[in-house]
């Protein structure tokens, strides 16, 4: 089963690889990135290797270091590491997994293998059942993304009966605008304590009002609209949410979907991350 840890919840940064002029990863700065969410965006947890960190585009060494440098940088700063292990091999993702278990990441996630494509709920889940069992002991999340995988089963389809299949089950990452889907997955499952992080920044508002626990955010359509250098303005919206300030937490989703340009400048000073 899998650790007891509390729940993911609250704004989750899907973090940018670093690279260096040259193509290569730049490690040596995730640790400076690690204080910047930490001290100037309240971003406590991370989701590493998705599809903001070009997991896909990276070998699977590099995606072990990388997973490695996040785990270590982020002991005793960040709450959760969250590594995305998903894969078109089955094997490699399985591999991803064990390695995940074995740094100490808090919990894993993976994306629907998407050439050879699963072509309903029982190939899908059998897929993401292999993989949760090379990491036993760490929660699971299934990532949903199908403007990315090209898959159209329904993410509630996909959770209906699945923790009996994947003990380790603990959420789901919803990168999708299909909010009807996603408000679905909240309601059949209210009683299961899952994980429900949207992945679509700048709807995140309406996915609050669906139930959603948290968020896993990224780049949105304008791609300033992220908490990896919006985090402390999305805090904001969260807490207003909460006090249901409903008029404040329009106002804080409204500014994070309109750039400014000191958005520009926030932006700016994350990348100078990479230069140091």
């Amino acid at each position: 089963m899998a650790s007891s840890k509390k729940k993911l919840q609250g704004l989750v940064a899907a973090t940018i690889t670093p690279m260096t002029e040259h193509g290569e990863i730049n490690f040596s700065v995730i640790g400076q990135y690690v204080d910047y969410l930490v001290e100037e965006q309240g971003v406590k947890n991370v989701f590493v290797n998705g599809t903001t960190g070009e997991g896909l585009s990276l070998s699977v060494s590099e995606r072990r270091r990388v997973a490695e440098e996040w785990v270590t940088k982020g002991r005793n700063k960040l709450d959760q590491v969250v590594i995305h292990v998903g894969a078109l091999s089955l094997k490699e993702s399985q591999e991803l997994a064990q390695h995940a278990a074995e740094i100490g990441a808090d919990g894993i996630a993976v994306i629907a293998p998407f050439f050879l494509k699963p072509w309903n709920k029982d190939v899908l889940i059998n897929f993401l059942k292999e993989v949760a069992a090379a990491a036993p002991a760490l929660p699971f999340y299934y990532y949903h993304i199908p403007a990315v995988t090209g898959i159209k089963i329904r993410a509630e389809e996909v959770l209906d009966g699945i923790q009996e299949k994947i003990p380790t089950f603990q959420g789901l990452k919803f990168s999708d605008t299909d909010l009807l889907d996603f408000g679905q997955c909240v309601d059949q499952n209210r009683q299961r304590q899952f994980a429900f992080l949207f992945g679509v920044d700048e709807q995140l508002l309406s996915a609050l009002v669906m139930g959603a626990t948290g968020a896993v955010g990224s780049v949105c359509c304008f791609l300033f609209s992220t908490y990896n250098y919006l985090g402390k303005k999305t805090n904001q919206m969260l807490e207003a949410f909460e006090k249901k300030d409903f008029s404040s937490a329009l106002n804080h989703q409204s500014h994070s979907n309109h750039p400014t340009q000191q958005y520009c400048f926030v932006f700016r000073d994350l990348s100078t991350l990479w230069s140091n």
